[in-house]
């Protein structure tokens, strides 16, 4: 399938696309704030730069986007019909950095929580995504398997 728009018109869509203060993160940071956490935003000094980190907690939540990170089963994850080896591999080195960005978070002692954009699309759902993660960030012997699998 050719694109039918121009380098121009793509590079220009493709520019308004968030890396951060996505709504998902926002509905799901007011989500947890109403239940009384405090937290802080995009750690610049920890791996992977996490969109919510817990001090307190000791925890961290990145909130993935479906298409990007590849949510298993979700109908956002899909695989562009062109150049689809760029597409193939710049995914498979995103869920390889997750995994390697969550592995060294861990490593440091952080219990790394994943949520997913269609977990917090909405602010209905990002409420009981965030009353989840809430249960399991609480329960200190909580996994983050438990809540989302890290990629």
């Amino acid at each position: 399938m050719v694109d039918s728009l121009t380098p121009e018109q793509r590079s220009e869509r493709m520019s308004r696309i968030r890396s951060s203060n996505t709504k998902p993160e926002i509905n799901l940071r007011k989500a947890l704030h109403r239940l009384g956490f405090r937290f802080r935003l995009y750690g610049r000094k920890l791996p992977g730069k996490p969109d919510i980190i817990l001090p307190k907690y000791k925890a961290v939540v990145f909130v993935h986007g479906c298409f990007w990170h590849r949510h298993g089963g979700c109908k956002v994850a899909t695989v562009p019909k062109s150049n689809t080896d760029f597409w193939m591999a710049k995914f498979a080195r995103n869920v390889e950095r997750d995994a390697r960005v969550s592995q060294s978070l861990q490593e440091d002692g952080w219990r790394v929580f994943v949520a997913w954009e269609c977990e917090a699309d909405t602010p209905k759902k990002a409420e009981l995504t965030a009353n989840e993660l809430a249960r399991l960030i609480l329960d200190k012997g909580g996994e983050a398997s438990a809540f989302s699998e890290p990629a």
